[in-house]
């Protein structure tokens, strides 16, 4: 197994973590906030968890599929982050239809959009990147 395929199945692994957050006793305060940050919904858990599906059978059948994961994947989330730093509402759940742009600080920005930055980022730069050669 290749390193795209490996690495789309660690997606898998991180993006089920991430649906399971609200679940893990302890991990979420009395308003639903996870770590002090998040705030997850039913709609964000069901979208972290088709994302490991996604993820998980894209690593599982071929390079070719894990690939188009990684950059798809990559572009959504990364694009969803940079979104959301810049206007406080990403799109992937929606958020700038239905909160529009928040005046939130940008440290708390940072904070809320780091995890798709960072993981869009590096899906897509190792979509794009890695095994190049066998395309």
């Amino acid at each position: 197994m290749g390193p795209l395929r490996t690495i789309a199945l660690g997606y898998a692994v991180v993006l089920f973590g991430a649906a399971a957050l609200n679940y893990i006793p302890g991990v979420t305060d009395a308003d639903g906030v996870a770590f002090g940050i998040f705030a997850l919904d039913l709609y964000d858990d069901a979208l972290h968890a088709a994302s490991a599906l996604w993820a998980l059978i894209a690593g599982l059948t071929s390079r070719r599929a894990a690939r188009l994961f990684l950059v798809l994947f990559g572009a959504l989330y990364l694009g969803d982050g940079l979104l959301g730093l810049a206007t406080g509402s990403g799109y992937l759940d929606l958020g700038i239809f239905t909160n529009g742009v928040l005046d939130l600080e940008f440290g708390f920005k940072i904070l809320a959009n780091l995890p798709h930055i960072a993981l869009g980022g590096i899906a897509l730069i190792s979509g794009l990147v890695l095994e190049r050669d066998k395309a």
